[in-house]
C-alpha cells in the first residue's frame, strides 16, 4: 500500500488517533471502523497504559482494518510493533528514540513522524531524514501526559514560512478552533477526544471537516 502522508492530498485532512480510555466503553475495532468509515485517511494507534502482548494484538487488528480501507497506518512510540505489526510508519516523540536509530531499524519503506515544538526541532527532524513532522500542541491538551506547554499558532506560522515538509498539527484541536488552525495553513490537523469521544464518531468528524473547510 502507498504511503500516505499528512495533507497530501485534500482528502487527507484529518488524522485520527486511538484512545481507549475515552472511547466511552466502545471497543478499538468499533472506534476504528466508525473513523475510517467516516473518510479518515491516517490511523495512529497510541495506548500508553497496555502491556506489549495486547498492544501487539491490537495494532495487527488495525493493521487489518485499515488495509481493508486503503488507509495508513500508524503506530505512536514502539518501532518494534510497528515493525511487527507491518504497520505503514512510526511516530515518534523528541525523547523518544532518535530519528536515526528508527531509521536504522525500519528502512526506507516505513515512514516515520516526529513532533516537534520549537523550528529548532523541526530543523533537526527534516536534516535527519523525517517523512513528516507533527506541529503541536497547537492548544492546551489532556489527552496526553507530560505534554510540554502550547506552541499556539506562532510556531505554525513559522512551519509554513519556512519548511515544505508535510505536517499535522496537533494538540487541543477541537471542531470549534480547527478553522483558526486552517487558516494559518494547516492541511492536516490530528484529533483524539473529539473523535473517539463522541456520541457519533461518523458525525464528529463530518462536523470538524465541515469546519476545517468553511
Amino acid at each position: 500500500m502507498p504511503i500516505i502522508l499528512p495533507g497530501e492530498t485534500g482528502d487527507v485532512d484529518l488524522y485520527a488517533l486511538t484512545d481507549e480510555g475515552l472511547s466511552r466503553g466502545r471497543s478499538l475495532e468499533e472506534v476504528a471502523r466508525a473513523l475510517l468509515g467516516a473518510g479518515i485517511r491516517i490511523l495512529q494507534y497510541r495506548e500508553k497504559k497496555k502491556k506489549d502482548g495486547e498492544m501487539l494484538e491490537q495494532c495487527r487488528l488495525l493493521r487489518s482494518i485499515t488495509e481493508e480501507y486503503g488507509a495508513c497506518f500508524i503506530v505512536d512510540d514502539h518501532v518494534d510493533l510497528a515493525l511487527l505489526s507491518r504497520a505503514d510508519g512510526v511516530h515518534v516523540g523528541q525523547e523518544d528514540i532518535p530519528l536515526a536509530d528508527v531509521r536504522a531499524l525500519v528502512g526506507s519503506s516505513m515512514c516515520i513522524g516526529v513532533s516537534t515544538h520549537a523550528p529548532e526541532q523541526a530543523r533537526a527532524a527534516i536534516a535527519g531524514g523525517a517523512d513528516y513532522i507533527g506541529v503541536g500542541p497547537i492548544y492546551a491538551t489532556k489527552t496526553k501526559e507530560d505534554v510540554c506547554a502550547p506552541v499556539g499558532l506562532e510556531y505554525l506560522d513559522w512551519i509554513c514560512a519556512n519548511t515544505t515538509i508535510p505536517f499535522v498539527c496537533i494538540g487541543g484541536i477541537k471542531a470549534h478552533n480547527i478553522h483558526d488552525v486552517a487558516a494559518h495553513g494547516a492541511r492536516c490537523c490530528a484529533l483524539v477526544s473529539e473523535f473517539v469521544a463522541a456520541d457519533d464518531i461518523a458525525e464528529a468528524v463530518a462536523r470538524t471537516r465541515a469546519a476545517m473547510h468553511a
